[in-house]
Protein backbone atom coordinates (compact mmCIF):
# COMPACT_ATOMS: atom_id res chain seq x y z
CA UNK A 1 0.00 0.00 0.00
CA UNK A 2 1.50 3.35 -0.84
CA UNK A 3 2.30 5.88 2.00
CA UNK A 4 -0.09 9.51 1.60
CA UNK A 5 2.74 11.48 1.05
CA UNK A 6 3.60 8.99 -2.08
CA UNK A 7 -0.24 8.96 -3.31
CA UNK A 8 0.15 13.02 -2.75
CA UNK A 9 2.93 13.70 -4.98
CA UNK A 10 1.08 10.63 -7.92
CA UNK A 11 -1.94 12.44 -7.97
CA UNK A 12 0.11 16.01 -8.00
CA UNK A 13 2.21 14.42 -10.84
CA UNK A 14 -1.51 13.33 -12.95
CA UNK A 15 -2.80 17.24 -12.02
CA UNK A 16 0.34 18.86 -13.63
CA UNK A 17 0.39 16.23 -16.74
CA UNK A 18 -3.13 17.23 -17.34
CA UNK A 19 -3.06 20.78 -16.56
CA UNK A 20 0.37 20.56 -19.27
CA UNK A 21 -1.14 18.57 -22.11
CA UNK A 22 -4.61 19.47 -22.24
CA UNK A 23 -3.88 23.16 -21.83
CA UNK A 24 -6.32 23.62 -18.85
CA UNK A 25 -5.16 26.48 -16.27
CA UNK A 26 -8.17 25.38 -13.92
CA UNK A 27 -6.29 23.22 -11.39
CA UNK A 28 -9.72 22.86 -9.70
CA UNK A 29 -11.62 21.49 -13.16
CA UNK A 30 -8.36 19.09 -13.72
CA UNK A 31 -8.96 18.19 -9.75
CA UNK A 32 -12.44 17.00 -10.95
CA UNK A 33 -11.79 15.18 -13.70
CA UNK A 34 -9.10 13.13 -12.01
CA UNK A 35 -11.36 12.36 -8.76
CA UNK A 36 -13.52 11.21 -11.52
CA UNK A 37 -10.86 8.63 -12.85
CA UNK A 38 -9.48 7.59 -9.14
CA UNK A 39 -12.27 7.98 -6.93
CA UNK A 40 -12.48 9.09 -3.67
CA UNK A 41 -9.14 8.89 -1.51
CA UNK A 42 -9.82 11.09 1.75
CA UNK A 43 -7.34 14.33 1.88
CA UNK A 44 -5.53 12.96 -0.68
CA UNK A 45 -6.45 15.24 -3.53
CA UNK A 46 -6.56 18.60 -1.75
CA UNK A 47 -2.84 18.27 -1.00
CA UNK A 48 -1.92 17.26 -4.18
CA UNK A 49 -3.43 20.66 -5.47
CA UNK A 50 -2.05 22.67 -2.80
CA UNK A 51 1.09 20.74 -4.10
CA UNK A 52 0.34 21.87 -7.76
CA UNK A 53 -0.33 25.54 -6.70
CA UNK A 54 2.80 25.73 -5.22
CA UNK A 55 4.35 24.30 -8.32
CA UNK A 56 2.52 26.31 -10.63
CA UNK A 57 3.33 29.69 -8.81
CA UNK A 58 7.27 28.88 -9.09
CA UNK A 59 6.73 27.01 -12.32
CA UNK A 60 9.61 29.51 -14.18
CA UNK A 61 12.06 28.97 -11.24
CA UNK A 62 12.08 25.49 -11.11
CA UNK A 63 12.46 25.22 -14.52
CA UNK A 64 15.81 27.33 -14.44
CA UNK A 65 16.92 24.79 -11.39
CA UNK A 66 16.21 22.25 -13.53
CA UNK A 67 17.80 23.35 -17.22
CA UNK A 68 21.09 24.30 -15.22
CA UNK A 69 21.04 20.78 -13.90
CA UNK A 70 20.69 18.83 -17.06
CA UNK A 71 23.40 18.80 -18.59
CA UNK A 72 22.80 18.93 -22.71
CA UNK A 73 19.44 19.01 -22.62
CA UNK A 74 16.83 21.40 -23.27
CA UNK A 75 14.05 21.39 -20.57
CA UNK A 76 11.60 21.31 -23.41
CA UNK A 77 12.74 18.72 -25.41
CA UNK A 78 12.27 16.73 -21.43
CA UNK A 79 9.13 14.32 -21.55
CA UNK A 80 6.17 15.96 -19.95
CA UNK A 81 6.32 13.27 -16.98
CA UNK A 82 9.67 13.66 -16.40
CA UNK A 83 9.66 17.19 -16.43
CA UNK A 84 6.78 17.77 -13.71
CA UNK A 85 8.63 15.38 -11.38
CA UNK A 86 12.01 17.31 -11.60
CA UNK A 87 9.08 20.35 -10.86
CA UNK A 88 7.77 18.66 -8.45
CA UNK A 89 11.05 17.84 -6.62
CA UNK A 90 12.76 20.71 -6.47
CA UNK A 91 9.55 22.57 -5.44
CA UNK A 92 10.00 20.55 -2.05
CA UNK A 93 13.52 21.09 -1.61
CA UNK A 94 13.39 24.40 -1.73
CA UNK A 95 10.71 24.26 1.01
CA UNK A 96 13.07 22.15 2.96
CA UNK A 97 10.57 20.37 4.84
CA UNK A 98 12.22 16.94 4.02
CA UNK A 99 15.47 15.60 3.82
CA UNK A 100 17.12 15.85 -0.08
CA UNK A 101 17.63 12.56 -0.39
CA UNK A 102 13.99 11.22 1.15
CA UNK A 103 12.77 14.04 -2.21
CA UNK A 104 15.47 11.78 -4.34
CA UNK A 105 13.98 8.67 -3.57
CA UNK A 106 10.35 9.29 -4.03
CA UNK A 107 10.91 11.31 -7.78
CA UNK A 108 12.72 8.07 -8.55
CA UNK A 109 9.81 5.96 -7.60
CA UNK A 110 7.49 8.33 -9.62
CA UNK A 111 9.24 8.06 -12.17
CA UNK A 112 9.91 4.32 -12.25
CA UNK A 113 5.88 4.18 -11.56
CA UNK A 114 4.79 6.25 -14.87
CA UNK A 115 7.56 7.32 -17.24
CA UNK A 116 10.11 5.37 -19.39
CA UNK A 117 12.78 2.66 -18.48
CA UNK A 118 15.84 5.12 -19.11
CA UNK A 119 13.93 8.46 -17.36
CA UNK A 120 14.72 7.25 -13.26
CA UNK A 121 18.57 8.01 -14.08
CA UNK A 122 18.39 11.09 -15.77
CA UNK A 123 15.90 12.23 -12.95
CA UNK A 124 18.31 11.48 -10.50
CA UNK A 125 21.30 13.19 -12.09
CA UNK A 126 19.21 16.20 -12.46
CA UNK A 127 17.66 16.51 -8.91
CA UNK A 128 20.98 15.04 -7.31
CA UNK A 129 22.68 17.96 -8.94
CA UNK A 130 19.95 20.61 -7.77
CA UNK A 131 20.59 19.24 -4.44
CA UNK A 132 24.18 19.56 -4.09
CA UNK A 133 23.85 23.48 -5.78
CA UNK A 134 21.53 23.99 -3.18
CA UNK A 135 23.76 22.95 -0.59
CA UNK A 136 21.36 20.04 0.72
CA UNK A 137 23.79 16.83 -0.28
Amino acid sequence: MLRIESKRRARALQLLYALDTTGEIDVESAAVGLARLTGPELGILPEAQVLVDGVLSQRDTLDRYAASAADNWRLDRVATIERNILRIAIHEMLLGLLPARIIIDEAVWLTHRFAGPRAPAFVNGVLDRVARDLGLL
